[in-house]
């Protein structure tokens, strides 16, 4: 059985030395990189399941990695920062990283985190090849939805909504679900505007009309997609 490959993107020796070594104990296989501008190439490379990403690095920062990265690359990546004020957890999940611990790492702590990544990484992949609407293709590197074949102009938001109603396809998605989905965008989400945006989606999915084929309303359920 082949070993889950983590890459360590440090520039702290001793820090990427003992925690190389703490996965080693763990049954992890590790690659270290100690240069920002160097993890890019190494990324592509080394095709980890898994990254470990330092905010401050020499040649390239943390954050540009992130945001590089995620052109390419869809496994998970954990950011490590010095302390909780370097750089908010919304901005770190906008950039694209997973998770995030601080310094100084707890080698029991790290470990857990990684394996319950590791556990969400492979339910998503898991469930995104098993459930899909026939007529609906969305594109998570490029943030773009095709229906039937053409490109369809959606908002932050509508893209968002869909991609929470696709993620649980065939279940009705409750209107406070929406809300909470939705929240890292835009702070004022209620009923109403939920509401909206599905009624936004259904008109450039051509499904403004009852009954509806693709997105119904389940009676005080919410919304659901249709598993078509």
């Amino acid at each position: 059985m082949n070993k889950t490959k983590i890459l360590i993107i440090e520039d702290d020796a001793e820090i990427s030395r003992l925690t190389a070594m703490y996965l080693h104990v763990e049954g992890f296989d590790s690659h270290i990189i100690a240069k920002g501008n160097e993890a890019i190439d190494g990324i592509k490379y080394y095709q980890p399941d898994l990254v470990i990403l330092d905010l401050m690095l020499p040649g390239m920062s943390g954050m540009e990695i992130c945001q590089l990265a995620r052109e390419f690359y869809q496994g998970p990546i954990l950011v490590l920062t010095a302390c909780d004020d370097d750089v908010s957890e919304v901005t770190l999940l906008k950039l694209g990283a997973d998770d995030f611990l601080t310094k100084p790492l707890k080698p029991h702590v790290l470990v857990a985190r990684i394996e319950a990544i590791l556990r969400r990484t492979k339910h998503s992949k898991y469930s995104e090849d098993k459930h899909h609407h026939s007529k609906i293709s969305i594109n998570k590197n490029s943030n773009t939805v095709t229906f039937e074949h053409s490109v369809l102009n959606l908002t932050g938001a509508e893209y968002d909504l869909l991609v929470l109603l696709e993620k649980n396809i065939g279940q009705p998605v409750s209107r406070n679900a929406c809300c909470q989905g939705l929240r890292g965008i835009d702070y004022d989400f209620n009923d109403r505007s939920i509401d909206m945006r599905i009624s936004g989606l259904r008109k450039k999915l051509n499904d403004d009309q009852m009954p509806y084929q693709i997105i119904t309303t389940v009676r005080n359920k919410g919304y659901m997609l249709i598993n078509g």
